[in-house]
């Protein structure tokens, strides 16, 4: 058996994650054939296929450089490609819901796996209490991710000396995750506005999920101290937040080449994401009556809802997208957001280089967050090999110097108000 050598890892994280993958899955995909064969063909091997074509392997990196930078070598390094390949199935399951929940035709480019499976058996009209045949087939997809990211998660380490550490962390992110997930769902019936719902929402799905949990299980695996794992979380906390309102503002401005979502998909589907909030909040501001009555109107309305005739893509009053994301432009929502995403970036890696990591983690880390977020490297230094590279969205990057104005201090005391709190209800969470 070949000695895995972690610096042939650090080359290119994400290929050494992705053939860990592909071989735990081989696995995994003749005991689906074996339990039966259509089975295998619909479910088992859709999932294995969406888990290792296409994704960044973020979550990964920050495990995997977290570990890394606490000191882990080749001892802990199969544990850790085996955690992260866990993270990745785990990933799966939750884009695979949340796409039946939102209804979403496309995923990476591709139809999501809902959409694939009622294509196949031409069930898209037939309703049922999940959607569609292909809706209820997709929950069990989800599923199924789910138990072998358990599943590979419980072989990687089993037998660690951080064995119960990791699983303590890794209980509390499912949890988080799922919660975060619920909320979002219940900002959307109940019509939530609230900016600090809307960060609590987005800290709870995606910034501890994405960044601050990844990079606590890398630093638990190599045996860090509970003070630099909850540096670590805390670091990742403001990273995540700047990884998602960046995400945000992609989902409303950026290229559907690149995102491999419809523009403006978050606005008809009625999310309370922390942009709308924040347009929302400035229209109050400045008495831009019209302004609110655009986002009451338009903003998940039922017109934007309605789906054509066979469950594809939204059959939404485009012009009605477009005038919200004027409106985005003209109130200042999307430079004040952007701005914020260049603050808790720069947070974010200042806390990393301050957390007692090897300098080449923390820089690779740096790195890696700052790409998240459509940042790029640091100045200076190119981009490293294996390093993943958002490549689309530039787009809402604002100078710092040049974005002034009133706009940004209503977003800056609503982020800082959510993540002050945020630091004292959640557990285990250090500063």
């Amino acid at each position: 058996m070949r000695v895995l050598d972690p610096s042939d890892v650090d080359q290119n994280v994400p290929a050494a994650v992705r053939e860990r993958l592909g071989g735990m899955l081989e696995r995994r995909l003749e005991e689906a054939e074996a339990a039966d064969p259509v089975f295998a063909a619909d479910v088992a091997g859709r999932v294995a296929l969406f888990a290792l074509d296409g994704g960044r392997r973020l979550r990964s990196a920050f495990l995997w450089w977290a570990m890394r930078g606490c000191g882990g070598g080749a001892r802990e390094a199969p544990r850790a490609l085996g955690v992260a390949a866990a993270l990745e199935l785990i990933q799966t399951c939750a884009l695979i819901h949340d796409d039946v929940m939102d209804g979403s035709a496309v995923r990476r480019g591709r139809p999501t796996v809902h959409v694939g499976i009622d294509g196949q058996y031409g069930t898209a009209g037939r309703a049922s209490p999940c959607g569609t045949f292909g809706g209820a087939a997709a929950v069990l997809a989800g599923d199924l991710a789910l138990a072998w990211a358990d599943d590979a998660f419980a072989e990687a380490v089993r037998g660690a000396p951080a064995e119960e550490r990791a699983a303590d962390a890794w209980r509390v992110m499912r949890t988080q995750m799922v919660a975060g997930q619920y909320l979002d769902l219940h900002g959307q019936v109940t019509r939530a506005t609230s900016a600090n719902r809307a960060m609590r929402t987005a800290v709870l799905k995606t910034a501890l999920y994405t960044v601050g949990h990844p990079l606590a299980l890398g630093a638990v695996l190599a045996g860090a101290s509970e003070h630099t794992v909850g540096r670590l979380r805390a670091a990742g906390r403001s990273a995540g937040l700047a990884f998602q309102l960046h995400d945000d503002v992609q989902g409303a401005f950026g290229d559907p080449a690149t995102t491999g979502k419809p523009i403006g998909e978050d606005i008809r589907e009625g999310k309370a994401t922390y942009l709308l909030a924040v347009a929302r909040e400035l229209c109050l501001r400045d008495g831009d009556h019209a302004g609110l009555r655009l986002l009451d109107e338009a903003v998940g309305a039922p017109a934007a809802r309605a789906r054509d005739g066979d469950g594809g893509a939204p059959a939404a009053r485009a012009v009605d997208v477009d005038h919200v994301l004027e409106l985005l432009e003209s109130c200042g929502a999307r430079e004040s957001v952007s701005r914020r995403v260049e603050e808790l970036c720069a947070r974010g890696v200042e806390a990393i280089a301050d957390a007692g990591l090897s300098r080449e983690a923390a820089d690779r880390l740096g790195d890696l967050l700052r790409d998240a977020c459509g940042r790029g490297p640091a100045p200076g230094r190119p981009a490293r090999p294996g390093t993943v590279r958002d490549t689309a969205a530039t787009a809402d990057a604002v100078d710092p110097a040049a974005a002034t104005g009133i706009a940004g201090s209503v977003a800056t005391a609503a982020v800082a108000d959510c993540v002050d709190s945020i630091d004292t209800v959640l557990i285990g969470e250090a500063r």
